[in-house]
């Protein structure tokens, strides 16, 4: 009886420090933010076209962190704020996932869309 005692005195004192069990799980995006791919995120910085949606999605992220060129839809992320992050934007984009609809809208129109930011992939979504 002592030992079972012991052993819940120590379980509820782990859980006592680590504090509630977090709500979030792995299934659970880390972020997430809409935005619209406006005329001048479909060109690099430096004016060349952009010919696929991750390339797109990037540079959108790039004008709204780095330009200060913003849609007026687009929200703000706090992870694509870093440079390296959005260098990793598109091998992020290859492990997650965008269906061909989605890819075929950004590459030639201007959608709204959504993404869900995960440790090391995203998906993006068409509105």
């Amino acid at each position: 009886m002592k030992t079972i005692v012991s052993a819940l005195l120590v379980s509820s004192a782990i859980l006592f420090v680590s504090g509630p069990l977090s709500a979030q799980t792995a299934s659970d995006p880390i972020e997430s933010y809409c935005a619209t791919m406006g005329k001048r995120d479909h060109f690099a910085s430096d004016g060349y076209p952009l010919d696929n949606a991750a390339a797109i999605i990037r540079q959108d992220r790039a004008n709204f962190h780095a330009f200060g060129k913003r849609d007026p839809s687009d929200e703000d992320d706090s992870t694509f704020s870093s440079k390296a992050n959005r260098a990793a934007l598109e091998s992020w984009l290859r492990a997650g996932s965008i269906d061909a609809d989605a890819e075929d809208a950004i590459v030639n129109g201007t959608p709204d869309v959504c993404i869900d930011i995960f440790p090391d992939y995203i998906n993006v979504v068409v509105l």
